[in-house]
């Protein structure tokens, strides 16, 4: 049956829903690359909660979706920005999400990571007039690293809103990050996260030309090859991740975090290829897993034309402001039927337009990422129905 979705000039467009979904099977974690999915939670949206109260959130729901992207052979990137970790999730709940997650892991035999950050230093204090030092810094860094290693994950050393607040140059970045490399106990992951995703990081590594700021980041990595197991780069710039792949120590594996060019990145060229840590494949998983077996054959043309149509629905959900994206993510989910309810933590439902979900929608549809594509499109109905469509 037809819907009317709305555009972005006002109007109503006529829109045939697909009847028949992606057919993807689950199987064995891939073989030629690593391939994480960052993890969006569930909130609970019975849970009597303000936007700025302390996260509310479903296990139960947000257990069984991290179960959905293991059983196609997919890791989790557990408490990353996806889980809007700095957007709705504190310190404290992004704790217990990681032991819950790793214990979930651990009953399953799924692959996981978890971020390090420093969060935690204004969810105690918000109004504290002290500066924060780089002593605070480290021992924030120090205490998530500990709850990370304790649950058995992998860490993954996030950038710090503090450390980009606090730092003086590059030297204090060399300085906290080579404390924490040598004192950890296995090889993390390093994460770059550009100013679209997150505005307070802007000028990270100690300068805001991106340059410079590469060849620090490769000193943080140079000084403790043996500490870094690889480095996930998000600053949707291609071009700039190759090159920063092609300097990378033997052994340190470039995870892509480009959510614009990820099939590129992925597939590779004759001097290497990137590995994958994506919030876009919360939704993509089980397309990205099957392009990624066709990948493990040798068939780089075949991967590429499963995952190349999947670049206009990550570049609509990754639109400017960058930092809504988990908006779209957690609409697809729903609307997938992977939970009951559109509500997000910190109430960023109301992050996006209609028209922004509804065009979000059409692109998923098309690509056949509803398990049930009747339930998505009676979601998608009510919806409108919300807003006021009644056609």
């Amino acid at each position: 049956m037809t819907l009317h979705l709305p555009d972005a000039a006002g109007g109503l467009r006529a829109y045939e829903p697909r009847t028949e979904p992606f057919a993807a099977a689950t199987g064995a974690p891939l073989a030629s690359r690593t391939v994480f999915s960052a993890a969006h939670v569930v909130a609970d949206p019975f849970a009597d909660a303000s936007p700025d109260a302390p996260a509310a959130v479903d296990w139960d729901a947000t257990l069984a979706f991290r179960r959905h992207l293991w059983s196609h052979g997919l890791g989790v990137a557990e408490a990353m920005d996806t889980a809007q970790r700095g957007m709705g999730l504190d310190w404290p709940g992004a704790a217990e999400l990681i032991r819950r997650s790793a214990a979930e892991a651990k009953a399953v035999g799924g692959r996981i990571a978890c971020g390090v950050g420093t969060d935690q230093l204004t969810d105690r204090d918000p109004g504290r007039s002290a500066p924060v030092t780089l002593a605070d810094i480290r021992a924030a860094y120090e205490e998530q690293l500990a709850v990370v290693e304790e649950s058995g994950a992998q860490a993954i050393l996030m950038a710090s809103r503090a450390l980009a607040a606090t730092a003086q140059g590059p030297d204090d970045y060399l300085e906290v990050y080579g404390h924490l490399l040598r004192q950890a106990a296995e090889p993390v992951i390093l994460h770059w996260l550009g100013a679209m995703f997150d505005p307070a990081l802007e000028g990270y590594w100690g300068s805001a030309d991106l340059d410079t700021a590469t060849g620090v980041f490769l000193d943080v990595i140079a000084a403790h090859p043996d500490k870094v197991d690889g480095v996930k780069i998000s600053l949707l710039d291609a071009r700039r991740e190759v090159d920063l792949r092609r300097r990378l120590p033997n052994g340190v594996r470039c995870y892509t975090g480009d959510d614009f060019h990820y099939p590129e990145l992925i597939a590779g060229d004759e001097q290497g290829f990137s590995h994958a840590l994506l919030g876009v494949f919360d939704q993509l998983g089980p397309l990205a897993a099957e392009a990624v077996r066709v990948l493990d054959t040798g068939d780089a043309a075949g991967f590429r034309a499963l995952l190349d149509p999947t670049v206009p629905l990550a570049r609509h959900l990754f639109e400017a402001p960058t930092r809504f994206y988990k908006t779209g993510v957690v609409f697809l989910a729903w609307l997938a039927g992977h939970q009951s309810h559109f509500t997000m933590v910190g109430g960023l439902q109301s992050a996006r337009s209609l028209p922004h979900l509804a065009r979000a929608y059409e692109l998923a549809d098309g690509l056949g990422l509803f398990p049930d594509p009747k339930l998505a499109e009676e979601r998608m109905r009510t919806l409108l129905s919300l807003y006021g469509v009644t056609s």
